[in-house]
């Protein structure tokens, strides 16, 4: 590991071009860039995300953390690392403070790599506009998780508002075993669903995107049954025309499978963790069509694979406004881009 203490992107630069020099062929054959702005406590938890995705993935991992944007003095703080602790991939860490933080995009554009697909993953609290972010413009796959926002379910529904074709949510990667469960209880049957109901908490983000993604694909409206049984959705139960019901219900990182007529089984269904999510998402690089679908159907919004999968870049100062007490103050920049 390389660490560089106030200094400049230049020199980030040269450092990690001398570290994969001397890594040889560790540093060869990345498939990507992967742009991860966090904040500092979770500087580490992003680290071993990428760790597990990278296994799938050989990736440059470049970790952005925007640190006290009002200080008197900016300043870039870096590690490098290729190799070793993070596996088939190399990573730069990136403190920034002071006015510097606003603008990342001067010292992380020099440093993706060539010739290859970039994603900008919020291991934080999601943007309300990806446009006010330039590290969210420049990438080709946008990727948030409202679950970490104050309240999932707005949030999630305010990704469904600033949707661009490309975008998804890791709150979207936590149901794909569910939705493989759901749809696989139809294999063999051609019944039509009338009716749906999910148990789950009111503020799970998973609940409501399941929902959106059951009235999308059925053209149902589905009930959501508030519980406080379990932090997570609990279950999902169908019932069909001719009077058959189905359900899943989550046990302890089980699935219990039921079917009218026929006798219940234990599926797996394991609470995974990010990095796992991560690489699922990185397996693809072109928009999620299904995923846009279940999104407006969540958010009561169409079209939303019809708008343009690229954003303009539009500044915003969120320290003046922080001051100013303006949440909506934004306005285009002489440095706006396309991506």
């Amino acid at each position: 590991m390389i660490g560089l203490w106030d200094t400049t992107g230049n020199e980030v630069v040269k450092a990690l071009a001398a570290e994969r020099r001397s890594a040889g062929g560790v540093a060869s054959g990345l498939a990507l860039t992967l742009i991860a702005v966090v904040e500092e406590k979770q500087v580490r938890e992003a680290e071993a995300a990428a760790t597990i995705a990278a296994a799938a993935h050989p990736c440059r991992l470049l970790i952005v953390v925007r640190s006290d944007l009002e200080a008197s003095r900016s300043r870039l703080d870096a590690e490098i690392v290729v190799g070793g602790r993070l596996g088939p991939a190399e990573a730069v860490v990136m403190r920034m403070y002071g006015r510097l933080a606003l603008h990342a995009e001067s010292v992380v554009m020099p440093l993706l790599a060539p010739d290859v697909p970039v994603v900008t993953w919020w291991h934080e609290t999601p943007p309300d506009l990806i446009a006010n972010d330039f590290l969210g413009v420049v990438a080709d796959r946008r990727i948030t998780d409202c679950a970490l926002a104050t309240d999932p379910v707005a949030a999630l529904r305010q990704r469904a508002a600033d949707y661009a074709p490309g975008d998804t949510d890791l709150t979207w990667t936590r149901i794909t075993l569910w939705r493989t469960l759901v749809a696989g209880a139809f294999d063999t049957t051609e019944e039509r669903v009338t009716g749906a109901t999910i148990v789950a908490p009111p503020s799970d983000p998973t609940a409501a995107l399941m929902k959106g993604w059951l009235r999308s694909r059925l053209g149902i409206e589905p009930v959501w049954q508030p519980t406080d049984r379990s932090p997570r959705m609990h279950s999902v139960a169908l019932e069909c025309a001719n009077g058959d019901r189905v359900s899943v219900t989550r046990e302890e990182g089980t699935a219990l499978f039921s079917r009218t007529g026929q006798e219940d089984r234990y599926m797996p269904l394991p609470k995974r963790p990010v990095g796992d999510e991560l690489a699922e998402e990185l397996r693809r690089l072109d928009p999620d069509q299904i995923y846009g679908e279940a999104l407006g159907a969540m958010a009561g919004l169409t079209g939303l694979d019809h708008k343009q999968p690229s954003r303009v870049h539009v500044w915003k100062d969120p320290a003046l406004a922080a001051r100013a007490g303006d949440t909506t103050g934004a306005m285009a920049g002489p440095g706006g881009s396309a991506a």
